[in-house]
């Protein structure tokens, strides 16, 4: 089991009063599956996203990502498990500008001092149809290009888990397409598993499983 969730609340404080985002969220998913979750502005996706990369804590309940409690550990230690574990997509794509699409794709490989940090990510970075571009920096790319970056980034770091956060929300529906496609294509080639918050019910009916939250509780 690569991912476990039981009984997940979080609270945070409004006023005088503590306002609940989650609540007794619990499902579970195996390595190499997808998982949509989907629900209106304001159900909690995000937030259970971070929560499961372990980017902020729950109020209570249990996560476990690849055997180990997130539950259990400090900010350093889950710090700590991310970059081994964890790849992330973000609709806003979060390259850094000053490198290259092929420094930004080495980028995390050089943080965990992978071997052949440039091979794996020249691989990535074909696999995504963009060889090409390898030295083009963000500000020289489409959106739909810099996805696709991002997409090459997350699959190089040797994670067991990516998030991918509207990875189509910013491009125009051909570009969604293609990125959509790759993510899929790409995951199937590994034994990643693979959890996407989106707004789009076509992207999301591609995974093997789908949650779907309104009020921060997952409604069957």
């Amino acid at each position: 089991m690569i991912l476990e969730v039981n009984k997940l609340r979080k609270e945070v404080s409004s006023g005088d009063s503590e306002l609940t985002i989650l609540d007794d969220v619990s499902f579970s998913l195996e390595e190499g599956q997808s998982l949509a979750i989907t629900g209106p502005s304001g159900s909690g996706k995000s937030t259970l996203l971070g929560l499961l990369a372990g980017l902020d804590t729950a109020t209570s309940g249990e996560i476990y990502l690849d055997e180990v409690g997130l539950h259990k550990l400090d900010e350093e230690d889950r710090a700590i498990l991310r970059k081994e574990k964890v790849g992330f997509v973000f609709q806003s794509f979060e390259l850094l500008p000053s490198l290259t699409a092929l420094e930004n794709v080495m980028l995390p490989s050089e943080l965990k001092s992978e071997d052949n940090p440039q091979k794996n990510a020249e691989y990535f970075l074909k696999r995504v149809g963009l060889s090409e571009r390898e030295h083009h920096y963000p500000n020289q790319l489409s959106g739909g290009e810099q996805q696709r970056v991002a997409i090459a980034r997350a699959f190089a770091c040797s994670a067991k888990i990516l998030f991918a956060d509207e990875p189509t929300g910013n491009l125009d529906p051909k570009n969604g397409q293609v990125v959509s496609d790759l993510l899929f294509e790409v995951n199937s080639e590994t034994d990643n598993a693979l959890v996407i918050v989106t707004h789009d019910l076509e992207l999301a009916n591609r995974c093997d499983k789908r949650i779907d939250l309104k009020l921060g509780r997952i409604i069957e």
